[in-house]
Order: structure tokens, then C-alpha cells, then sequence
């Protein structure tokens, strides 16, 4: 029996949709469930709902064989798992905002102070551009840093940018984009390589054909829009 570890949160919906679209029915799971663990006898398979930074970890070590987490947790802890697949759902990225007007004030002569929830991301994005900061680890409510006073800046993940705009905050850099990747814990490949290797297989192929539908109604939509232009 596999055992999977999915994010509580924004992606266990779209997981649990992206595991249907693959062929494995698992009744009686949703996003509403309050329970932690689930097993699935009908598909071999255990699914633990966990905070999404605990998913590395729980995948690392041992206690799932694989997991479903954002590509911005894994940069973060820098976690020695497999990473096979990009599956393409929950993007967003992982950007610095400081309040309008105040986005271009590098002071290289003191540090900046960053308020974020990525202190290792943020500590090497800057080390790399030689700004020297100092790093205000918060665990919510990171935008208020900067109107406070906390913090000149702040690293954090954005999806829309709505709730950066509520508070009078602007993007002034991207570090990186982020999706949901499934992540593999190197010792079960080994151990279940052969179960292992076929969800991964039909995983992928969901996603791909996820795309595939995706970039047709695209393109449907960009020659409906052609021809609705070019009408006399």
C-alpha cells in the first residue's frame, strides 16, 4: 500500500480532482474532511491530510512514499526527495512588494529588513544580488509589516495580487514562480518502485492531457475572438 501526503488547503481539492482524472475513484475524501488519515483499500493507497510544509518532511523521512506540495514549501526547506512532476495546478509566485512609491530603495549601506515567511528563499535572493538584509520571520499576516513600520519589504507568495493592492503594496520583483509538484521519497522508489512508477505514470498523463484541453480552448477562444473582429 502507498501512502500519499496531500497539502491541507487550497491544493488538496485540486488533488483529489488531478488522482480521479488518473483513474483512482477515492470516495468518501474531500476537502471538507476533517479527517487526517484515509485509507483508500479500493486503490492500495493511504492518503495523510498535513499542513503543506510538513509534506517534505513527512516524504523525506519516511512516513508517506510521496506527496503533493507547492514548488515555493520545496524551496524553502530545500527537502532531499524525488520531484518527477510538475503537475501545473495552484500556480502563483513567489515575489518582493513594499509599499507603492517605495519599491526601488536599495540601501547598501545598512541592511533592508524583509518580513516574510520564506526566510532561506528570501536570505539567498538577496545574498545573490550583494544586498545585505535582515530577515523578520512572520507566520501570517505578512503585509502589514510594511505599512507598520516592521519591515522595508516583504517576500511572499502571490496569487492575484488583490490582497497586495488592499493594502497600498506593489510587486517589485519576482523570485520565482511556483505549481504543485509530486514529490517522491527516494528509498520507496526503490522499495515500490513498480506501484510508484505507474501513479506516477498516469498522473503525468492527466496533467498532460489537462493541457492539452486547456490549450484547445484557448486556442478556440483567441479564433473566436479573430473572427468576431473581422466581421463586416
Amino acid at each position: 500500500m502507498l501512502t500519499i501526503a496531500l497539502s491541507k488547503g487550497k491544493l488538496i481539492e485540486s488533488a483529489l480532482d488531478l488522482f480521479r482524472r488518473a483513474g483512482y475513484e477515492i470516495t468518501g475524501l474531500s476537502a471538507d474532511s476533517r479527517r487526517l488519515i484515509f485509507v483508500s483499500p479500493e486503490n492500495d493507497m493511504t492518503f495523510l491530510i498535513v499542513r503543506s510544509s510538513d509534506v517534505p518532511t513527512y516524504v523525506e523521512y519516511g512516513g508517506a512514499d510521496a506527496g503533493i506540495v507547492g514548488k515555493d514549501v520545496l524551496m524553502e526547506q530545500e527537502s532531499d526527495v524525488y520531484e518527477p512532476l510538475d503537475l501545473g495546478f495552484g500556480e502563483c509566485r513567489i515575489s518582493v512588494a513594499s509599499l507603492r512609491g517605495e519599491g526601488a530603495n536599495d540601501r547598501l549601506s545598512s541592511k533592508i529588513r524583509i518580513a516574510t515567511k520564506y526566510p532561506r528563499i528570501s536570505e539567498r535572493y538577496f545574498n545573490k544580488r550583494g544586498i545585505s538584509v535582515e530577515i523578520i520571520k512572520l507566520y501570517g499576516s505578512i503585509e502589514l509589516a510594511p505599512v507598520v513600520g516592521l519591515a522595508d519589504r516583504i517576500v511572499d507568495l502571490v496569487e492575484t495580487g488583490g490582497t497586495l493592492k488592499a493594502h497600498d503594496l506593489v510587486e517589485v520583483e519576482v523570485i520565482a514562480q511556483s505549481t504543485a509538484r509530486f514529490i517522491v521519497n527516494r528509498a520507496s522508489l526503490r522499495l515500490k518502485q513498480e506501484p510508484l512508477m505507474e501513479l506516477i505514470r498516469k498522473l503525468r498523463t492527466a496533467v498532460q492531457d489537462q493541457r492539452a484541453l486547456s490549450d484547445n480552448r484557448r486556442t478556440s477562444a483567441v479564433g473566436a475572438r479573430k473572427k468576431k473582429m473581422v466581421r463586416p
